[in-house]
């Protein structure tokens, strides 16, 4: 069994390598969070995701999903254990400047542009293109 403890490795290119890990945590009197946290050249970088209020519809695992899920209300919901949405975080914080000397950011700026990447990214990769020559469907 996998260790969620872990720090887990993401190439971003040549030069440019985050180690990254996600938790779920409590503070007292404090809404849960899923924290993913990004580290690079001994800095810190920690995207906080908060439980919404009432009505707001962002929501985070709190037993509702596996833990590392956060939604939107909007229908849209992100697993932040899968590397291919920590890759779409760190390219949009990147994008933003946000990265710089680590620090905590809100990670429901960032949910809707990476929510966004990561659909086109998602249906992009169910419907590949046909090889050359191949017949039409049927």
């Amino acid at each position: 069994m996998r260790s969620d403890r872990r720090l887990r490795r993401l190439v971003v290119d040549e030069r440019t390598t985050y180690l990254w890990s996600v938790r779920h945590k409590h503070r007292d009197g404090d809404v849960c969070r899923e924290v993913l946290s990004l580290y690079l050249d001994g800095a810190r970088a920690r995207i906080v995701f908060r439980s919404g209020e009432a009505g707001s519809g962002r929501v985070v695992a709190e037993g509702h999903w596996y833990s590392g899920c956060v939604a939107d209300g909007r229908g849209n919901l992100l697993n932040l254990r899968e590397p291919g949405v920590v890759r779409a975080f760190v390219d949009e914080a990147r994008a933003r400047g946000l990265l710089r000397g680590g620090g905590e950011l809100d990670g429901w700026e960032l949910f809707p542009a990476v929510a966004a990447t990561v659909d086109v990214r998602s249906a992009a990769a169910a419907t590949p293109a046909a090889p050359p020559g191949c017949p039409p469907g049927p």
